[in-house]
């Protein structure tokens, strides 16, 4: 009889005394523990050929969005590949994993899928094409993908973390909620899923409900204390609703406190960081010298160009820390990743939308409005594209409203904050209401 694995049941090429650890990896994978990456390790030193294993090391370099672990992704998967698959699974991850490295993101999420509808119960392959859909900026893609397979997990030991990917999409799709019931019931589910924790904080962003989003977070610190750095991405969810509640100083003390707990250079980190301090500052905040840090680690990473994602977030820290040189020069090797549009996925949205938007901050920083309103409003067509969830891409948004009131385009600012209020169900939030009530004063003075 085939080995198996506890959360999907799937056949295993490990043997029998090392399935408990690659359980223990799934699950660590599905609950964003910080054990996750020891583990793995672990289990590769102890089975070094085990293919599937070595080709989400891999993904999972990938996901960083770094370029030194581009080369331990390759190396991930020659050895994958030394490794025989010896199940159909195992050789749908090391292709995938060799689409990817190809520059075709999409099309290793496509492979995976095809593995996923032929196995439903798949813990491991569900989760890994919504981390892969999420960094390209694919809601539905990732909406559709866990529909498939939602009737298959009514008794599946791991539904509760199913639950909280299905209420994220729900959420990046519009259907707010059926998001926070669904997000509910799978933190009753399953505690420790930070995800779905996070997918009803979402919800209370999109959604105008600041105080409710800090009850529903409050007294559920554990839920992700377990969580790797994506621990601080949810004190960032707390920061943005103490925001636009006006507290300014309790953001402020949450951005020392946790979200900046350790001085990573993680793109993700970075994007939680320079994304609060920036809009702290468009409400006129200020937040003294915490730009500098983010400034020198951006400058560090500006040559990785592997995510769009992340590359608007250094600039955003690079501007905020006023490295005029490095900005320059940070769009520079944006424009030359025109040449690589046609094959590489990532580095053509780096091109288009990315360069637009990149352009737009930097006017915008310069004091340049008119021309960052243009920029900005060129790439805002694509900004889904770049990856990242609404309220993470939602600075981009904000600056370029601002770029049109600085710029005196009163109009377009209204416009683009009642699209902006349409897809947050109709709900003025804080910052609308004040860029609301600064166009009527505008308009007001000049007759």
């Amino acid at each position: 009889m085939a080995l198996s694995d506890d959360l999907g049941g799937m056949p295993t090429s490990l043997p029998a005394n090392l399935i408990g650890d690659w359980n223990r990896v799934i699950l660590g994978i599905l609950s964003h523990a910080a054990s996750t990456g020891p583990d793995l390790n672990h289990l590769l030193t102890q089975a070094p050929d085990f293919a599937l294993g070595q080709a989400v090391r891999g993904m999972s370099c990938l996901l960083l969005g770094r370029s030194e672990m581009v080369t331990v992704a390759r190396q991930a998967h020659a050895a994958a590949l030394a490794g025989a698959p010896a199940t159909p699974r195992e050789t749908a991850f090391v292709h995938a994993l060799g689409d990817w490295l190809d520059g075709l993101p999409t099309k290793a999420a496509a492979r995976l899928q095809t593995s996923l509808n032929l196995h439903p119960q798949d813990a491991l392959t569900m989760k890994m094409i919504q981390a892969i859909h999420f960094v390209m900026g694919r809601p539905c893609e990732m909406r559709a993908s866990v529909e498939g397979v939602l009737e298959a997990w009514d008794d599946h030991p791991a539904r509760g973390y199913l639950l909280g990917c299905y209420a994220f999409t729900l959420e990046e799709t519009g259907e707010y909620a059926r998001a926070e019931r669904t997000g509910r019931e799978g933190v009753a589910l399953s505690p420790d899923d930070a995800w779905g924790l996070h997918a009803v904080a979402h919800v209370f962003d999109m959604t105008g409900r600041a105080r409710a989003g800090l009850d529903w977070l409050s007294g559920r610190e554990a839920s992700w204390a377990h969580c790797n750095n994506f621990r601080f991405h949810v004190w960032w969810h707390r920061a943005l609703m103490h925001l636009d509640l006006g507290e300014y100083d309790i953001a402020l003390a949450l951005y020392d406190a946790d979200i900046r707990a350790e001085k990573t250079d993680d793109y993700r980190d970075i994007s939680n960081a320079a994304s609060l301090l920036s809009r702290l500052e468009l409400e006129g905040v200020d937040v003294g010298d915490r730009w500098e840090e983010l400034a020198e680690l951006a400058e560090t990473r500006a040559t990785d160009g592997c995510l769009a994602f992340a590359d608007l977030h250094y600039m955003l820290a690079l501007c905020g820390g006023e490295r005029d040189q490095a900005a320059a020069g940070f769009i520079a090797r944006m424009q030359n990743a025109r040449g690589n549009a046609a094959t590489n996925e990532a580095q053509g949205i780096i091109a288009n939308p990315g360069l637009q938007i990149a352009k737009g901050l930097h006017a915008f920083a310069s004091g340049e409005y008119s021309s960052a309103w243009l920029h900005l409003n060129a790439g805002r067509a694509d900004l889904q594209s770049i990856g990242g969830s609404h309220a993470q891409r939602d600075i981009f948004e904000r600056i370029t409203i601002e770029a049109a009131l600085r710029g005196g385009y009163l109009q377009a600012a209204e416009n683009l904050l009642r699209d902006r209020t349409r897809r947050r169900n109709d709900t003025l939030d804080g910052y609308a209401t004040a860029r609301m009530s600064l166009i009527e004063s505008a308009r007001a003075q000049a007759v």
